[in-house]
């Protein structure tokens, strides 16, 4: 019985053996794609962090409501047509926390232009909180990609 045990698993690890010993090819460093996207050495860099968080004013009103969130994702459309915005969404709520920003900037006070312009910020519905974050330059492909995956609603 134990040699059966034996010879199963060396069995086993024989067919494994030649899967585990191919190597995936190496990942060429791109030089210009490096440049492009402004990563250091690291393939990182700057950005600012900006957490939207439930403000003092909750606009109550149906209709102002839906256009002010209207405005809300064209003005984050527009940054991100602009490449100032390098990535947003939405967060659970959990302790007022309602989404993100990441701006393509190390600087607080542009960033803090940038979020000027937005109508939840302008109507008091959330306020932002600053970070800086250094993160991988690859982040400044997002919007390119994700260009390529959104489906387009057909207008009427």
């Amino acid at each position: 019985m134990l040699f059966k045990r034996f010879f199963l698993a060396a069995a086993l690890l024989g067919a494994l053996g030649p899967v585990a010993a191919q190597d995936k090819p190496a990942v060429q460093y791109d030089a210009a794609l490096a440049k492009s996207l402004g990563a250091d050495d690291m393939g990182m860099r700057s950005y600012v962090l900006v957490i939207l968080k439930t403000g003092p004013n909750k606009m109550t009103d149906k209709e102002g409501r839906k256009k002010m969130f209207e405005g809300h994702f064209a003005n984050i459309n527009r940054l991100a047509s602009e490449k100032k915005l390098v990535l947003a969404g939405p967060l659970d709520g959990v302790e007022g926390r309602r989404g993100i920003f990441v701006f393509n900037t190390p600087d607080i006070e542009e960033a803090k232009k940038f979020v000027a312009t937005d109508p939840v910020i302008v109507n008091g519905e959330m306020v932002a909180e600053y970070h800086k974050f250094f993160g991988s330059a690859a982040l400044m492909a997002v919007n390119d990609i994700h260009a390529k995956i959104e489906k387009k609603a057909e207008k009427n």
